[in-house]
């Protein structure tokens, strides 16, 4: 059986309930939900990258991939991605940074889903994944 483990990069703060930045178990690695929060300075309160939706998913993007890296994962590894915005009305603008970030892709793209939810004041955008290594 494989152990499982959790992993926290060195740019991210200790999460504020009982549970990982991404656990990785065998060939699976589980990102969870990361917001745009700037890497972490160490007597400092987490503060989002800022208070448009281009800065904070860009941010969050790099959560995310910061989070696969420390994990042993790439984005080419990603089968998954579940977006989570906070208002209908960023959709269009979201799709396009998405796409912009990920036009180097070599790799077809991961599946995703896309839904609409509350998160805490100030940030606008979520974002995880999952992870297959080959």
């Amino acid at each position: 059986m494989t152990e499982k483990t959790a992993i926290t990069p060195a740019t991210h703060t200790a999460p504020p309930a009982r549970f990982s930045h991404g656990v990785r178990k065998g060939n699976i690695l589980q990102v969870a939900g990361q917001v745009g929060f700037l890497p972490a300075v160490e007597g400092r309160a987490p503060a989002p990258a800022g208070p448009t939706l281009r800065e904070q998913t860009l941010q969050t993007l790099a959560n995310v991939e910061a989070v696969l890296k420390e994990g042993g994962a790439s984005w080419d590894d990603v089968m998954m991605l579940r977006v989570y915005l906070t208002d209908t009305a960023h959709f269009a603008e979201m799709n396009e940074i998405y796409d912009a970030y990920f036009a180097d892709l070599t790799v077809p793209p991961a599946a995703r889903t896309t839904v609409y939810v509350g998160l805490p004041a100030g940030l606008l955008i979520e974002i995880d994944a999952m992870a297959v290594l080959g």
